[in-house]
């Protein structure tokens, strides 16, 4: 199994720099074509209140943030740590004429480059198996927070009931790097053979209900779940709280 390394940042870094190209495409096919809808489900609980400023965090190429500009007027901002991801994230925003309401960052979560209360709203996606401290990192995601503002994420996930995971666990060792290999190349296999084990992982050090603890030790109030497409998914929301 391959593990992320002591310095996550950098692992991230390197397993996602050559991907950008091909990378929405893929996602979705990977996904069975349901990150679209999981994304759909975290961005609903993130802009109930029709925010004005809105940090992604983890933005990529930024399908998340050109989906915010589609369902809200708000302005946005993503922040990423992988710069190759970012250019082709620039790129979208161009071709969808959205320069003016999208800003793309280089940055890290662990340490943002904002004043604390500084957005409306805040997603975040796939990000946590990524970084050293899970914990300290949602502290510093609530500290730029406004009070009162809303913050949603989407990971994947590990189905609680036994039937499905043992599919999961089929797909994601034996279905998902092969089909890497197929669809994206060498760059793509090395995705798909990290995938499962690393989110088995994840979960057996941080199950859900530690992961709700976590939210609510950084100061976030009512903390929701909600396991998506058969538990392959896992949407969480909750706020900041009003002063």
């Amino acid at each position: 199994m391959q593990t992320i390394a002591v310095d996550p940042n950098r692992f991230a870094q390197d397993l996602f720099r050559p991907l950008p190209h091909r990378y929405d495409a893929l996602e979705e096919l990977l996904s069975l074509g349901q990150n679209r809808r999981w994304r759909r489900e975290m961005i609903a609980h993130a802009v109930e209140d029709d925010p004005k400023a809105v940090l992604d965090v983890a933005t990529g190429t930024a399908g998340v943030a050109l989906e915010l500009c589609r369902r809200t007027s708000a302005s946005v901002v993503g922040i990423d740590i992988t710069e190759t991801m970012l250019r082709q994230g620039r790129d979208r925003v161009e071709q969808a004429d959205l320069t003016g309401r999208v800003s793309l960052l280089v940055g890290q979560a662990e340490r943002l480059p904002f004043p604390d209360h500084s957005f409306d709203a805040m997603t975040f996606t796939y990000l946590l198996r990524y970084v050293a401290d899970p914990t300290a990192t949602l502290r510093e995601l609530a500290r730029v927070l406004k009070p009162g503002a809303s913050i949603a994420s989407l990971e994947f996930s590990v189905p609680p009931n036994p039937f499905w995971r043992f599919w999961w666990w089929a797909y994601t060792r034996g279905v998902l790097p092969v089909a890497g290999y197929l669809l994206g190349g060498r760059e793509w296999m090395r995705v798909g053979r990290f995938l499962g084990p690393n989110i088995s992982e994840h979960y057996e050090r941080y199950p859900v209900s530690s992961a709700v603890k976590a939210w609510s030790d950084a100061g976030l109030v009512d903390v929701g779940t909600r396991y998506m497409s058969l538990g392959g998914g896992l949407v969480m929301w909750a706020r900041k709280p009003s002063v």
